[in-house]
């Protein structure tokens, strides 16, 4: 598929992929062990799932794209992609937070989870420009 063919992406464009995977890696040891309750604490209420098989579920998915985007440089623009949709679908837990009033990851006032929200856009495209994907996505449309 045209579309999702590698891109050509500098060096610093790699050693970002390279960190957010790691960060993403990091994340999910967080969601298995030292971080467990801060996480649960963000699922919102309205999930019809209990809140510790979403961490565990998001964990998972959390190890395997961040294991992709170090190590599976053949499919990084399918990765980005895929990353950045799934900072996408992880927001509504940042809004819960913040709707809430509920203190996890340090942020334990309104000021701090509202400023938290303008990042999630920030990885989003982060996931995309270091793998090429936002250039393929765009090259795609002309």
């Amino acid at each position: 598929m045209y579309m999702f063919q590698s891109a050509q992406v500098s060096t610093t464009q790699q050693v970002f992929r390279v960190i957010l995977g790691l960060f993403m890696v990091t994340a999910a040891v967080g969601h298995f062990s030292f971080q467990r309750s801060t996480f649960q604490a963000q699922v919102p209420d309205w999930i019809p799932v209990r809140k510790d098989l979403v961490v565990i579920l998001s964990g998972i998915i959390e190890l395997a794209l961040g294991l992709a985007m170090v190590f599976w440089k053949r499919q990084q623009v399918r990765v980005g992609i895929a990353l950045a949709f799934f900072f996408v679908l992880v927001f509504p837990g940042n809004i819960a937070q913040y709707l809430q009033h509920t203190n996890a990851f340090g942020l334990d006032t309104d000021n701090a989870r509202l400023i938290r929200l303008f990042f999630q856009p920030v990885l989003v495209m982060w996931a995309l420009w270091s793998t090429g994907a936002l250039q393929v996505l765009f090259r795609s449309k002309h």
